[in-house]
């Protein structure tokens, strides 16, 4: 598991023409550097981060319109400068994971003096904001280049602005190893970089800084070395190779169709005699989106094979433990800290259609949530990695309605489109706010094209019937 040495700060340009995907020219890629300097600096990974020791990196695209008359060189100027103050916050992220020195089980971020973080600028003139903006399935071939990769010998973060047809459109790719810090960090330095590019005057005020303090995250029950010898290989970990025709598509449900999934949730459970499930918005996204996905699955067998009809089916999803560690860490804590909830369910109730999948959907999301929160600082923590080999069938999320990340306005405007490319990759899907309803909430989902034929039809049937039955 040990990592090969650094070499000097070099990044190849963020990729190459293909058939299938946008012809990217890179004019620049530089390194940002934090402006002061910090010193020298050596951060211990925790037992949170040294789980994501061997994952594929996070990526993030933000689609912005740009105005006709917009001053593209000032921009880019502007990104790049107001990039050097924002990272000064959260130094760490310009240096890069490595071994401890003197250990061999020991990993670390490291930071000296003249590390920065990759910054490109790519123009893509085959590439339109009005077809890559969008809900509708798309090319993941047409938008994956236009996030970085990261640099190589052990970097943790890399940026990308990426002008798109006739400079109408910009395309912001922000690329982060998860070992360094979750989506809450990730997402607080993207507000913080925002802020410091859009506001100049006296009066701005920025968000507040990250916390930089390892120390604080106690760990008494050696739950470092637990992770770290049965954590994911490299292997285990890898992305799933995309095929030519793979799709990124959005399908969002507004407040009133969360409110009708909450009303079918309960209306079943009065019909069963128990005590409905806790189903917050959240609940009810995943739960409905889960049973969704369960229904649009190719069929295994017949519904009397009795294989099928013991079959489990689980969704894993994060949960911010900040609030809950002993004692609480800072909301602007700088790492990772989120634990798997799991929630698990026969999978011939999610397939059923009507207030039945529903429930069994949100109920098993619900139980999965009060599971994980009770598990913190106990003996169920050592066996968090192993139900995840265990679990088989899974679906997986990203991202939270909580990283307000229609709100990350650098001076032109908020985005007009939030994608987590990597999910492409990893089979999970991902969830923000929606900017199109308030209270609302996005999914993006990666299919084949027959997948994401099927998953559609299932979705659009799910919220016909929730309008049908109100």
């Amino acid at each position: 598991m040990a990592m090969a040495a650094a070499p000097e700060h070099h990044q190849q340009p963020a990729g190459t023409p293909s058939s299938s995907s946008p012809r990217l020219r890179v004019h620049d890629t530089t390194l940002v550097a934090p402006s002061p300097s910090p010193p020298e600096t050596s951060l211990p990974l925790t037992f949170f981060d040294i789980i994501w020791l061997n994952s594929p990196p996070v990526e993030r695209l933000l689609f912005y319109r740009l105005a006709p008359d917009a001053d593209v060189a000032t921009t880019i100027s502007n990104l790049k400068d107001s990039l050097r103050h924002a990272i000064h916050a959260f130094y760490p992220l310009a240096g890069r994971l490595r071994l401890t020195p003197g250990t061999s089980d020991r990993y670390e971020l490291y930071y000296r003096p003249g590390d920065g973080v990759t910054f490109t600028v790519a123009e893509c003139d085959d590439a339109d904001i009005d077809s890559l903006a969008i809900d509708d399935p798309r090319d993941v071939a047409k938008i994956a280049k236009l996030v970085p990769s990261l640099p190589q010998g052990g970097g943790v973060f890399a940026l990308q602005a990426t002008l798109l047809s006739a400079r109408r459109g910009l395309a912001i790719g922000v690329t982060v190893h998860h070992a360094a810090c979750d989506g809450s960090s990730s997402t607080h330095f993207l507000h913080t970089w925002a802020s410091a590019a859009a506001c100049t005057g006296a009066e701005a005020r920025p968000p507040p800084p990250p916390v930089i303090d390892r120390t604080l995250l106690a760990d008494p029950r050696g739950m470092y070395d637990v992770f770290f010898h049965v954590a994911p290989s490299t292997d285990e970990m890898e992305f799933v190779k995309l095929s030519a025709d793979q799709l990124f598509a959005t399908f969002t449900l507004s407040k009133d169709d969360l409110l009708r999934i909450k009303d079918a949730v309960a209306d079943e459970a009065a019909r069963r005699g128990v005590a409905p499930p806790r189903c917050s918005s959240l609940v009810a996204t995943f739960g409905f989106v889960w049973s969704c996905y369960e229904r649009a699955k190719e069929s295994s067998g017949s519904d009397d094979d009795e294989a099928t009809i013991t079959t489990m089916t689980h969704i894993l999803f994060p949960v911010d433990h900040r609030s809950r560690m002993k004692p609480p860490l800072p909301e602007k804590y700088l790492g990772n800290c989120v634990g798997p909830a799991f929630g698990k369910a026969p999978k011939i109730e999610l397939e059923a259609q009507g207030a039945g999948g529903l429930f069994s959907a949100c109920a098993a999301v619900a139980s999965g949530i009060d599971e994980a929160v009770r598990d913190i600082g106990t003996s169920r923590m050592d066996a968090w990695l192993d139900r995840i080999r265990e679990a088989g069938s899974l679906l997986t999320v990203a991202g939270s309605p909580r990283f307000r990340v229609y709100e990350l306005d650098f001076g032109f405007g908020r985005p007009a489109k939030v994608d987590i490319v990597s999910v492409a990759r990893t089979g999970a899907v991902a969830v923000a706010e929606s900017r199109s309803s308030a209270g609302g909430m996005e999914v993006g989902v990666s299919l084949k094209p027959a997948g994401m034929e099927r998953f559609h039809k299932c979705f659009a049937e799910g919220i016909a019937w929730l309008q049908q039955r109100s």
